[in-house]
């Protein structure tokens, strides 16, 4: 496919085939990642991959449990929707994929934020290329628990930006509406 088709094929998907996504696509997808600029071409980000079910949910059970609490403790303000889905036990905010890629980086990068992103999008493109779906879970970043982000390779001084979860998609869904771009102003010169 071309790019201008890749770009309109990429979605976020929330619904996996009950299939693993093999470790060699998956270190072929963070290669692909390298190759996001980043500002000063730094190269902040570090990943994290996580093929196991068991690890996966006690990840998605630590985020949610902090989310509950950080709406508890008003540093946040959820909906009275969202907490109730966040308080189900059932609740897998990682919608049961089989693979999830944390993009993280050393806090005191000033462009951190940025230069995750931008080597998620370009997983997210790799994926979708590769037959692939993903989902950028932000809700999935909240873990705290010194064990879970030891496990991942991350220490206090290490910021998680992006969770993205990997997998083959059982159902992808429409391409919602877009707008048309807001364009502020065009300045050209003078004649």
């Amino acid at each position: 496919m071309n790019f201008s088709e890749l770009l309109q094929k990429r979605r976020a998907v929330r619904d996996y085939e009950d299939r693993a996504v093999p470790l060699k696509v998956v270190e072929e997808l963070l290669q692909d990642a390298t190759l996001a600029p980043s500002a000063s071409n730094n190269q902040p980000c570090r990943f994290s991959v996580v093929q196991c079910r068991k690890t996966i949910r006690a990840l998605s059970d630590e985020s949610r449990a902090n989310l509950i609490r950080d709406n508890e403790e008003k540093k946040i303000q959820l909906s009275p929707e969202y907490i109730s889905y966040l308080k189900n036990e059932q609740t897998n905010v990682f919608y049961n994929a089989p693979c999830l890629i944390y993009i993280a980086g050393a806090r005191q990068v000033r462009t951190l934020e940025v230069d995750c992103a931008l080597a998620a999008s370009y997983i997210m493109f790799a994926a979708a290329d590769r037959g692939l779906a993903t989902c950028w879970v932000a809700m999935g970043a909240n873990i705290r628990d010194p064990q879970l982000r030891a496990q991942l390779g991350f220490d206090e001084n290490h910021r998680i930006v992006a969770p993205l979860i990997v997998g083959y998609p059982a159902a992808v869904p429409a391409a919602s509406a877009r707008r048309a771009p807001q364009i502020m102003r065009v300045i050209t010169e003078a004649r």
